[in-house]
């Protein structure tokens, strides 16, 4: 919804301010990762249409100061794909379902489409959002949207440890690593 993705967005930069934060982990409160965004909120009118909330959960990935693991243990579609995308590192459980769904409800993930084909490619994600078909963990890791898979009683244990030690990296080194990232990733725009 429009207000879980402006709490999410504050949540991320506190968490990239807060010097005692090495790395940031996102994790669902139960079985499913993301069913999507709020497609209602999209086509009516009014604050939710125009705020950028939406648009600034898909480029984190470039600009945040801090590794980011992200945690998959069920479906992981529309919008919930485009936010693992911005992921320094993904996690899924065996058993994750993936899909751009976007295009059965009449929508494209534009938002998110930059981040897509920085982690998959264009032509996969391409397919990917004109076909909205879903796809299994094995294909995200084959796609390079996902790092690991883990079965689903281990994911939780392995996506934190993940956590712990890239929080426990130099975080100046991390910080100039991520800034080089950006910078790398940036270089065809400012050509």
């Amino acid at each position: 919804t429009s207000r879980m993705s402006r709490e999410l967005v504050a949540a991320m930069a506190e968490a990239a301010a807060d010097k005692k934060v090495g790395c940031v982990l996102l994790d669902a409160a139960g079985s499913m990762f993301c069913s999507g965004l709020d497609l209602q909120a999209l086509i009516e009118p009014g604050p939710a249409r125009t705020e950028k909330s939406y648009e600034m959960l898909f480029s984190f990935g470039l600009d945040f100061p801090k590794p980011v693991v992200a945690a998959v243990l069920g479906p992981c579609l529309g919008a919930g794909v485009g936010l693992i995308a911005n992921a320094h590192v993904v996690v899924a459980a065996s058993g994750a379902k993936f899909g751009l769904t976007e295009i059965r409800y009449g929508f494209w993930p534009y938002a998110a489409y930059r981040a897509l084909a920085l982690a998959m490619g264009e032509r996969r994600v391409a397919e990917l959002s004109l076909t909205g078909r879903i796809f299994g963990a094995h294909d995200a890791l084959q796609y390079g949207l996902v790092h690991e898979i883990a079965p689903a009683f281990e994911l939780d244990d392995r996506a934190a440890a993940t956590a712990r030690h890239l929080a426990a990296r130099s975080p100046e080194t991390v910080r100039r690593g991520l800034e080089f990232i950006r910078r790398f990733r940036t270089i065809d725009e400012e050509q």
